[in-house]
């Protein structure tokens, strides 16, 4: 089968400051580090056993609301039936799909019935684990079902987490797109592809920070993608940990530019200055005209503040990458191992509305836009619905 889709590595992208190999362990790598002091020192298994088992004056542990008879709380994330933004052919658009799962489209080039799809980590199982019976689990449900999905051309990872990478979504999508379909995630991530799904090796491209791909399209045209830094970590199991390369990404067609942040902290507790990786992604490839940022599972902040950012932090990375407007996320679906037992799952999206309010940059939508959708003429940040398509 002829692949519909090719990929042309273009220049690097790489800051004139610091060094571009710096989070690199080995030559060639064999794991990777934060090479920031932002990160702080970092916890050990120990210590995260002890933190989610052990007693702590901090654990608040609040259940999902219900609503009446068990029904699902107006005070949750509403979930509607996506029509993906299908009146707006010539704008970037981005649809919620929950936690960090989003279905870009970018703005149709002349004659195209749709504009070029890149889906970032889809996650459709009932739990981010990787056994079916065990580990987090869903409160609130995808809005469609694999099989309701509309085609796309690019599945992009931010990282290999199973609330990012999970096996059964990318599995399903592929056997079915197989030929027309590309995988884009970090270095050291083509192997699991190739193995687990059966991926040839032209079909993924597994990429360091800055580095920058044309991907294109016989029908849809093309998009500039860029692999950017952020602050997190990797791993499926406890011998991998650090061994593949955790990103954000940046991508670029007909005019329009939208950064999908993964998986990022910010600041850890107790350490000099914040994550520096910001203002260089806003200084090279900003601005953005749409950004979709990290504001949940991020409690207790002491221990999560080296690999989850606030509210309150990703107010200052919306401003530090120069979004015009960014949507919250990673919040809203399931809850964390750890930040299940300290964090009520209505505190992000409320933090993330006092927190823009405060700087007069809240455009509403979503459970805390009062009924009202996100207002995409104003520049700030807000919400959206689960199964929302926000278009700009």
């Amino acid at each position: 089968m002829v692949a519909t889709v090719t990929v042309k590595t273009l220049p690097p992208r790489t800051p004139k400051a610091g060094s571009a190999k710096e989070h690199h362990v080995g030559n060639p790598p064999t794991s990777f580090r934060n090479p920031w002091p932002s990160n702080g020192k970092g916890n050990s298994l120990m210590s995260t056993f002890q933190m989610r088992f052990g007693s702590n004056p901090e654990r608040k542990f609040v259940p999902v609301p219900e609503g009446p008879n068990g029904t699902r709380s107006d005070e949750l994330v509403k979930v509607r039936k996506p029509d993906w933004g299908a009146k707006h052919k010539d704008r970037l658009k981005a649809t919620w799909i929950g936690h960090a799962s989003f279905l870009v489209e970018m703005p149709a080039i002349p004659g195209a019935k749709r504009g070029l799809r890149i889906l970032c980590d889809p996650v459709f199982s009932e739990r981010t684990s990787p056994v079916s019976f065990l580990g987090p689990k869903r409160y609130t449900p995808t809005p469609i079902t694999l099989d309701e999905l509309p085609d796309v051309d690019i599945i992009c990872i931010s990282h290999d987490h199973y609330d990012h990478l999970d096996i059964a979504s990318v599995q399903h999508i592929y056997n079915k797109r197989k030929g027309h379909l590309h995988f884009i995630a970090g270095l050291n991530n083509k192997p699991w592809f190739m193995q687990n799904l059966g991926c040839e090796a032209n079909e993924v491209t597994d990429a360091d920070w800055w580095d920058s791909f044309e991907i294109n399209t016989t029908e849809f045209g093309s998009v500039k993608i860029t692999c950017c830094p952020t602050q997190h970590f990797s791993g499926r199991n406890a011998l991998n940990m650090g061994h593949t390369l955790w990103c954000s990404w940046a991508f670029e067609a007909n005019g329009k530019k939208l950064y999908f942040s993964g998986d990022t902290a910010y600041q850890a507790v107790d350490t000099p200055s914040p994550c520096p990786a910001f203002n260089q992604i806003g200084e090279v490839l900003g601005p953005f005209d749409l950004a979709m940022l990290p504001i949940g599972l991020m409690t207790p902040h002491a221990f999560m503040g080296g690999v989850h950012a606030t509210p309150e932090q990703s107010i200052h990375i919306h401003k530090e990458i120069k979004s015009k407007l960014s949507i919250g996320m990673h919040y809203g679906t399931v809850r964390g191992g750890l930040s299940g037992q300290f964090e009520d799952v209505r505190d992000p999206p409320r933090r993330w509305k006092a927190a823009a309010e405060k700087e007069g940059m809240w455009c509403g939508g979503g459970v805390e836009g009062d009924g009202k959708a996100i207002n995409t003429a104003k520049k700030g940040v807000g919400l959206c619905d689960i199964g929302e398509t926000v278009a700009v």
